[in-house]
């Protein structure tokens, strides 16, 4: 159903350094690009992550309640997917946790303040 979803960058140098490594963790890559967007996933038939400089030139800016989720496929998944994060230089915006009876989830702002979530959907019983 999505195609790609794009999020902005005020330095595309710093935001490649730290997409690469961090979509790395779940076999994401850079798949296409140009100097001023580039485009991760796993397939491009698939839905894609893409990070640009606006287009109109202007500064960067996060949409309020702009956030892209990323399936850890695991508990222990999502947990990486935090951890790496951080360690990139992502700030914490909720630790990894049990968030409702079906949802796992974790909260890192990226190195632009773009929101990320990284999660995993619980059995319910």
């Amino acid at each position: 159903m999505i195609g790609y979803t794009t999020i902005g960058t005020k330095d595309m140098d710093r935001a490649v350094a730290f997409y690469d490594a961090l979509l790395a963790e779940i076999g994401g890559k850079q798949l296409m690009g140009m100097d001023r967007i580039k485009f991760y996933g796993n397939d491009p038939s698939s839905a894609m992550l893409a990070i640009c400089l606006p287009y109109d030139g202007e500064e960067q800016a996060c949409g309020n309640g702009t956030m892209v989720a990323f399936p850890g496929g695991s508990i222990e998944g999502a947990n990486k997917l935090y951890a790496k994060a951080i360690e990139l230089g992502a700030s914490d915006e909720g630790e990894p946790g049990q968030r409702m009876p079906f949802f796992y989830g974790g909260y890192v702002r990226d190195l632009d303040g773009n929101k990320l979530c990284f999660y995993h959907m619980t059995p319910t019983e």
